[in-house]
């Protein structure tokens, strides 16, 4: 950008600036709720930044784009007044409806609601994570797809997102990478809701940055100029790089300039009067001069794309085509033998990486747990810096892991997966129920799913973590009980096309399954049933249905009539009518599984589950001692007759 010394030029931006700072203001004060002092503080940021990012309003989805985060979720009065200013389908009207029912301006950005909108952002530091999944997306489309995807990931944070441990998982995994593509802008204006930052912050940010191998600018947060230097620095310096800029929270709000009081309530009718008069701003509530709408203007965006678009070549829109369509019609899924034994967690790295074979875009890897979980893409390269493979190495880094993902399914381009411990999904919860509230396409891999695991012990023992992802909204939780099995639901996962969990054992199964593609869609099917009059059902997923096949058999020695409903995906099950659920729920419903299992009572008149964390010991003892043997398991059952 080239901002001329002129006095007239100057005046012009300082205009698009307190316009832009107005205008979020005056969002906040119609909704009476809101935050308006960082917009107020980044207004002069982002009137610059609007010089620099490449964006086309008539069609956000352009793959070309520059992709623009803004992690502060909680500064959504400055992202929407900036899309309305730039041309994007927001209006005057929608900025008048900030964080109304029904509008397409809510509280926080959502994705898929808000054109402009490219991630969900609001718990503090997942959207800096989601930008360096942006960055690994584009590296690995440049790779691909050559230097017409060399564009900038731009991230705006603030001290909050730098406090909260997901930054600095991801921004080590950025530096070490070299993702020189990712600008992140931080808006340091020493202040959090409780006051000043030093009540509870006080480390040398550049140095914890340059200490993790990214470049480090600073300028001063209202100085067009400086602000400019700093983001033309940023575009060569051949590392991820961090821009501290300087400034004051509610810059212009009158008396409250620089006060914990803008954060996250609006400043008042009369505070608001005062700082207008203040800036010689005689206009109305939500005025934008003709002038300065065409200043703010990104119409050249759609003249970018169409350059960008001609330069492709043929082969390049074909591979562009291949990964957009993310077609799994023709993979090559392994075959598994009734009586084979398989852990899995086995079954599922043969299926991972057949899935690979026909897919370009399907990439991933664990959080330093790909040989145990069996991740390995074989043949596929590792991604690294300078090297652009399809697994990913993310370090002992859960929650960043989950966060990054979420970039990268976002980015259009590519289906990501992520694997570590199922007891280790704690750690990333928050990036996983972001998936299902943007109901984007990110695999949950969690192996080591139960107190199977067992000599590490309670520790590493999941009794839980099933209930726990089962209640999440919009997010499917596949538990297979064995190779066969775990195929269907691969095949039913990708047709759905929706964030979902792989909960796979540690331990060896035995394929005894020769379920159809159409029962496991459905959720639940009947594995088995007596050819007496049913007078019991047991309901049970992955490790624990052939023990219930097992008790059958021994329940049957007693003329007791059984069968045996194995349920791999409990999600799709509560969506099935009930004509079909009858078919299950024959006589007494008594559900099994090694975990916590309190929603197994929406369809079981009984519950046979964990009621304690587990132990250390041979897991074959642990299901023994629990009581999920088959003997016990009858013995449960008959107690219900």
């Amino acid at each position: 950008m080239d901002l001329s010394l002129s006095l007239k030029d100057k005046t012009t931006l300082e205009k698009m600036a307190t316009s832009l700072r107005f205008l979020c203001a005056d969002m906040v004060q119609e909704a009476n709720s809101g935050h308006p002092g960082v917009a107020m503080g980044l207004a002069d940021v982002a009137v610059v930044l609007s010089h620099h990012v490449r964006l086309n309003p008539t069609n956000p989805k352009w793959l070309g784009r520059d992709r623009l985060v803004f992690s502060g979720g909680h500064a959504s009065a400055l992202v929407y007044a900036l899309l309305h200013l730039w041309g994007f389908n927001v209006s005057l009207e929608d900025l008048k409806a900030f964080r109304q029912l029904h509008s397409l301006t809510p509280g926080h950005p959502e994705y898929k609601h808000t054109a402009g909108i490219e991630v969900t952002t609001g718990p503090l530091g997942q959207g800096f994570a989601n930008a360096v999944g942006f960055a690994i997306a584009g590296k690995m489309a440049q790779d691909m797809l050559g230097n017409a995807f060399s564009h900038k990931v731009y991230c705006l944070c603030g001290d909050g997102d730098l406090q909260e441990g997901i930054s600095y998982e991801s921004a080590s995994l950025a530096g070490h990478l070299g993702l020189a593509d990712l600008i992140v802008i931080y808006d340091s204006n020493a202040i959090t809701i409780e006051g000043d930052t030093n009540l509870a912050f006080s480390e040398n940010v550049r140095l914890r940055f340059e200490a993790q191998g990214w470049a480090v600018l600073e300028c001063k947060g209202h100085d067009f100029l400086d602000i400019d230097q700093a983001l033309n620095q940023a575009q060569v310096s051949g590392k991820p790089t961090l821009i501290i800029a300087h400034t004051t929270i509610g810059k212009g709000a009158s008396e409250l300039e620089g006060s914990a009081k803008t954060h996250g309530a609006p400043l008042g009718a009369e505070v608001l009067k005062r700082a207008k008069e203040a800036a010689k701003w005689a206009h109305p509530p939500f005025y934008i001069p003709e002038e300065i709408k065409l200043h703010f203007s990104l119409q050249r965006g759609e003249a970018e794309e169409k350059l960008w678009t001609q330069a492709l070549s043929q082969k390049t829109k074909e591979q562009i085509a291949h990964l957009q369509a993310k077609d799994f019609s023709k993979v090559a899924y392994p075959v598994f033998e009734l009586g084979q034994k398989c852990a899995t967690r086995a079954s599922n790295g043969a299926i991972l990486n057949a899935i690979a074979q026909s897919y370009l875009g399907f990439v991933g890897g664990s959080a330093d747990l790909a040989p145990s979980n069996n991740t390995r893409l074989k043949e596929r390269g590792d991604f690294l810096k300078g090297v652009c493979g399809r697994n990913l190495h993310f370090g002992i880094r859960e929650h960043a892991m989950g966060a990054i993902c979420n970039g990268i399914s976002n980015y259009g381009l590519f289906v990501p997966f992520c694997a570590t411990f199922f007891v280790f999904s704690d750690y990333l919860a928050p990036a996983l129920r972001l998936s299902a509230l943007m109901q984007n396409q990110v695999y949950y891999v969690f192996t080591h799913d139960s107190i199977g695991v067992g000599e590490d012990g309670a520790t590493h023992q999941p009794i839980e973590h099933l209930s726990h992802l089962r209640a999440v909204p919009h997010f499917e939780v596949y538990r297979p009980m064995d190779a066969h099995e775990n195929v269907l639901c691969w095949q039913v996962a990708l047709k759905r096309g929706k964030s979902a969990a792989f909960v796979l054992s540690r331990q060896d199964l035995e394929v005894a399954s020769c379920a159809r593609l159409e029962q496991v869609q459905r959720g639940g099917y009947v594995l088995y049933k007596s050819t007496k009059e049913v007078q019991i059902s047991l309901l049970s997923s992955g490790s624990e249905v052939v023990p219930c096949l097992k008790a059958a058999s021994l329940l049957e020695e007693e003329n007791i009539g059984v069968q045996v409903v194995s349920v791999p995906c409990f999600d799709l099950l509560l969506q099935q009518e009930q004509e079909y659920l009858n078919t299950l729920l024959v006589g007494v419903v008594l559900a099994v599984e090694a975990s916590r299992g309190l929603e197994w009572f929406k369809f079981a008149d009984e519950v046979l589950g964990m009621q304690s964390f587990g132990k250390s010991g041979k897991g074959a003892d642990l299901f023994t001692y629990f009581g999920f043997s088959p003997e016990n398991i009858a013995s449960r059952a008959r107690a219900l007759l």
